[in-house]
């Protein structure tokens, strides 16, 4: 098994684990080198692939993926789009904050929050349907039980007895912490989450199981490092340490202008830093 596990975010159903690998690995070399840590090895890094459990199933002339409208957003995905808006406002000038009259949660409101946010310095190279169908996932992620026990027995069946590191990015992040809280014999010796929205009241409420003491491996509970970019809308709370305890380190990163992206994530010096120390 490989030592090192990633596990994707949204957004990634039409790839799969090798088209990731290609991205990740060479983007984590290039963090490790920074950080002077190990050098990584072809079989080191594992994938954990659970994009395709959103991919739309094929049908005639079908391209992409659905053509959703803001019609299409329901209560839930609403209630997360105006954190995204609210968590926007405060990183970006351009983007003004929700008034009172957004906040009652309508389908203007959520037809006013979508066109900001795509006017907004974080989901600018967004479509509206994508914007829709990652909303999707991370509704669907929480909501549907068959579809969460799929996409976290992915990661738990990826986790082997020589898996030293977990490296989750995104909704990824909430797949890894719920399948590591699932196998508290594990010997993972630390947890890397890059972008993580885990302290939106939204996810947190949702955990399953509901957080509580960070469940150990043999010998001791693993180093958990989160890894956040000011401008990452999408980790809208930055300090988890709030919600999991002053056990958890965090470290500011700075991506530019596409904050939340993995591999931007994966080669900064703080991630090679806390992969090498779960690694040696």
């Amino acid at each position: 098994m490989a030592r090192i596990v990633g596990v994707h975010g949204v957004g990634k159903q039409r790839l799969g684990s090798q088209t990731l690998l290609k991205d990740w690995q060479p983007a984590l070399a290039d963090g490790l080198g920074l950080a002077d840590g190990p050098q990584l090895g072809p079989e080191d890094l594992h994938i954990a692939f659970y994009g395709d459990l959103f991919r739309p199933p094929g049908h005639t002339l079908a391209v992409g993926d659905p053509m959703f409208t803001a019609d299409d957003v329901d209560e839930f995905e609403g209630e997360l789009l105006l954190e995204w808006w609210e968590a926007a406002a405060r990183t970006d000038p351009a983007v003004p904050p929700p008034g009172g009259d957004t906040l009652a949660r309508s389908p203007r409101a959520v037809q006013t929050a979508l066109r900001v946010l795509q006017h907004s310095r974080f989901f600018a190279d967004v479509s509206l349907r994508a914007l829709v169908f990652d909303l999707k996932q991370v509704r669907r992620y929480l909501t549907d039980g068959d579809l969460r026990k799929a996409a976290r027995s992915r990661v738990e069946e990826a986790i082997g007895p020589d898996t030293r590191v977990v490296v989750a990015h995104s909704l990824g992040s909430v797949v890894a912490y719920e399948a590591l809280c699932a196998r508290p014999g594990h010997q993972v010796r630390a947890l890397v989450t890059l972008g993580s929205p885990l302290g939106m009241r939204m996810v947190f409420d949702r955990l399953r199981p509901e957080p509580g003491a960070w469940p150990g491996r043999d010998g001791g509970a693993p180093r958990w490092t989160n890894i956040v970019d000011e401008g990452d809308v999408v980790a809208a709370v930055k300090d988890l340490s709030l919600f999991f305890g002053t056990r958890l380190t965090g470290k500011v990163v700075h991506n530019g202008s596409h904050a939340h992206d993995a591999t931007l994530y994966l080669t900064a010096k703080e991630t090679g830093e806390a992969v090498a120390e779960g690694l040696t």
